[in-house]
């Protein structure tokens, strides 16, 4: 069995240290370069990031912001967003990243949730009024700041440019040994950061890692991506969710890489931000590769610089991997601070291992459970169980036994199984599942038979409602530019490698995503999406 351990740290794994360490190496290198949505790109260096984030670092201090207390911060992926968050984290304050999307219920239900004593936000994103949503969260913005609907918040302030009149300024900083002072105090069992589950059944869950978790976690994670120095990886996830955060910005920020990312996904200005910005490695959801390859501009795009990536249809056919299903995509969740599987991203598995997302991941171990949370034989498909010690270290109001059980174990709700090699693999959600005449079906398993078609752009399966079934195995299709097919013409190709009772019994075949409902971390949103083809209004 293949096992995998993290490697001796550089330095002590708390953020000041780091961000000491990466300056000192990489300053005059990118650190971010963000496209806006109008096109137009912002970069800030490390040593520019360095010294800007201890400006406000001292500032926040000077206005009362300590060791553990909890600091908003809502700014899209780029320099803000970066500045604010090292800013922070240096001086042992817990960062706790705030979902830009959220409208005033949604942000005062996680402002009073993480107990955020401080607010810094941008005055707009995306031409919406950030500061306007932030008051009417709040009940207002009155000073000095005492909302009783948010009895923990203190201050709102400003990153970037205003014309808005704020409830609060920034004040003078602490001087430079004060706040050297400060930073020492930092170890790497404090707290880092909160961040949120995307709570699409519920409410989100604040999720507490803490500097040491993450910092190994990442630094494992970009090492074994092989990134360093020279790197200028474009990553679209965003800065507010674990896959942004830990694997988008800490691993690479960690190497002296440069991370491109963007406000929005819009295809022509990303073609155009990786041409310019010679962007060597792409990550990413898998309909970002078909988005940008379909664009107009994409014929007469230089992408000559790219090495690697997740997005191998951007990458000319001899540099691609021979077969890209026999690739890792490794399992993930923002309790276990990114993935707790893994396998090297750029090594595949043989064929008897298709479809594995790798083993356990350094410091984790798995089992799978029936209903009754007995552990099954290998091969057997249950619920997977993890535990380890990139764990969060706390869930925001629950005590630690109703996260974990009395062994220690979360129950991640995927369901999957393990073979006799220590390989994982998934078959959905627990929620997702699909039972059709009694029988389960996976629709990941029916997904990628699909995407394997080379009419294919895009598929998701689903269970539609089905009075004699129970559900009925039901495919949503973007075809890929040039091709056409109808649902009977796809169902054939797929009956020579998938059970008859897998096969899509319903179709809808779409020639663009415009229709799909996504999230707003760019994942099909499942749920919408039933009820869409049930109500036969996906067309």
């Amino acid at each position: 069995m293949r096992t995998f351990e993290y490697p001796p740290l550089p330095y002590q794994p708390t953020i000041p240290v780091v961000l000491a360490s990466v300056a000192a190496d990489h300053g005059d290198r990118d650190l971010v370069v963000t496209c806006r949505e109008d096109g137009s790109v912002e970069r800030i260096s490390y040593a520019r990031a360095n010294s800007e984030s201890a400006t406000m670092a001292a500032r926040l201090v000077s206005l009362g912001v300590t060791k553990g207390v909890r600091v908003g911060i809502l700014a899209p992926n780029g320099p803000d967003f970066v500045t604010a968050f090292l800013a922070v984290t240096r001086i042992g304050a817990v960062a706790v990243p705030l979902n830009t999307f959220l409208q005033p219920a949604e942000l005062a239900w996680v402002l009073r949730d993480a107990d955020i004593q401080t607010v810094l936000s941008t005055e707009t994103i995306l031409g919406k009024d950030m500061l306007g949503r932030i008051r009417a969260a709040a009940d207002g913005l009155n000073s000095p700041l005492r909302s009783p609907v948010l009895p923990q918040l203190r201050h709102v302030l400003p990153l970037g440019p205003t014309s808005a009149r704020w409830p609060a300024a920034w004040p003078q900083p602490v001087d430079a040994d004060f706040l050297a002072a400060c930073e020492q105090t930092v170890r790497p069992t404090d707290d880092l950061l909160v961040i949120y589950t995307s709570g699409s059944t519920s409410h989100p869950k604040g999720i507490v890692h803490t500097h040491g978790t993450a910092i190994t976690h990442s630094r494992f994670i970009a090492a074994e991506h092989g990134w360093c120095e020279s790197d200028r990886i474009y990553v679209p996830m965003v800065f507010f969710w674990v896959a942004g955060l830990v694997f988008g910005f800490l691993g690479p920020f960690q190497f002296g890489a440069t991370v491109l990312t963007d406000h929005k996904f819009e295809a022509g200005h990303v073609l155009r931000l990786l041409e310019r910005e010679h962007a060597t490695y792409t990550t990413g959801f898998p309909h970002i590769g078909p988005a940008l390859v379909n664009h107009p501009d994409f014929a007469t795009t230089d992408l000559s610089h790219l090495r690697e990536g997740y997005q191998q249809v951007l990458l000319p056919p001899g540099r691609r991997t021979d077969d890209p299903s026999l690739r890792v995509a490794q399992l993930g969740m923002t309790e276990t601070c990114s993935s707790h599987t893994w396998w090297p991203p750029h090594e595949q598995v043989p064929e008897s291992k298709r479809g594995s997302l790798g083993v356990s991941a350094p410091g984790y171990e798995h089992k799978v459970i029936d209903e009754d949370g007995i552990e099954v034989p290998n091969g057997v498909t249950g619920e997977i169980c993890v535990r380890g010690t990139a764990l969060l270290r706390a869930m925001i109001g629950k005590h630690w036994h109703e996260v974990v059980d009395r062994d220690g174990w979360l129950h991640t709700k995927d369901a999957g199984y393990r073979d006799d090699d220590g390989h994982l693999y998934f078959a959905g959600r627990i929620d997702e599942m699909i039972k059709t005449s009694g029988t389960n079906v996976a629709p990941m398993e029916v997904e990628a038979e699909l995407r394997r078609l080379p009419e294919v752009r895009v598929a998701y399966v689903v269970g539609l409602p089905d009075p004699e079934r129970g559900a009925l195995v039901s495919a949503a299709v973007v075809l890929n530019d040039g091709h056409q097919a109808s649902g009977e013409e796809l169902a054939a190709a797929c009956r020579s490698r998938l059970a008859a009772y897998k096969v899509p019994k319903r179709w809808v075949i779409l020639t663009d995503t415009e229709r799909l409902p996504y999230t707003t971390t760019d994942k099909i949103d499942k749920r919408t999406l039933t009820t869409l083809m049930s109500e036969g209004t996906l067309s």
